[in-house]
């Protein structure tokens, strides 16, 4: 495998990784062991010029009249994304019907985002567990933040809500935020951000319904 580029990799190409990834693991749960640049391209839905040059930012995994070992480039493109050997501490504000939903995701902990607290302003959530991590009241989170170490956290509150706890926490110095809130927030220079619009997905899917030929 050659060196990695020290071109910076496009956010295109970063977005379709954990699809890569994710199709991958399905081939290994089928048993299969190899496959080709072309029958990735069938079943991803990339083209295989594409699916070439993107594993060609990270050295290219290939091998010439060979194709891919999936178990291989599963587990390369596994510790590009996840880091190697490492695990995420998380925080979920708001535990409502959407952060409850995620923090019973079983496949955050699969792949390493352990989910350590829940919070909430609601007082007939407190105290509860959820998956067996405790919904604490949203009044302690920032003591919370200062006693422990947070790598992302996870927000599901409402609009109104989202900047404050986006601010909070940024200042309990989180590395990553994943917004679920219908608001695009503001965070801080050192804080890497990911906004979630179900409603945004949701109308896209519309769109396409209605203009299938752009589909």
């Amino acid at each position: 495998m050659s060196n990695k580029s020290t071109t910076r990799i496009s956010n295109a190409v970063i977005r379709r990784l954990p699809k890569y990834r994710r199709y991958l693991e399905e081939l290994l749960n089928k048993g299969i062991l190899r496959i080709s640049s072309k029958d990735l391209s069938a079943s991803i839905g990339f083209t295989a010029s594409q699916i070439r040059q993107d594993l060609n930012n990270f050295g290219g995994f290939g091998q010439q009249g060979y194709g891919y070992n999936v178990k291989e480039l599963y587990e390369q493109i596994s510790k590009i994304i996840l880091g190697k050997n490492r695990s995420y501490n998380v925080i979920i504000v708001g535990s409502g019907n959407l952060g409850q939903a995620i923090a019973n995701y079983t496949h955050f902990y699969r792949t390493g985002f352990i989910v350590n607290a829940m919070f909430d302003v609601n007082p007939r959530l407190i105290g509860l567990r959820i998956n067996d991590v405790q919904v604490l009241d949203a009044e302690i989170m920032e003591d919370y933040l200062k006693s422990n170490a947070v790598d992302i956290g996870i927000i599901c509150t409402n609009k109104e809500s989202a900047q404050s706890v986006a601010t909070k926490l940024c200042q309990g110095n989180v590395k990553g935020i994943w917004n679920f809130a219908p608001i695009d927030i503001v965070v801080g220079e050192n804080v890497f951000l990911e906004n979630v619009h179900l409603s945004d997905s949701l109308h896209t899917l519309s769109y396409y319904i209605n203009h299938p030929e752009d589909y």
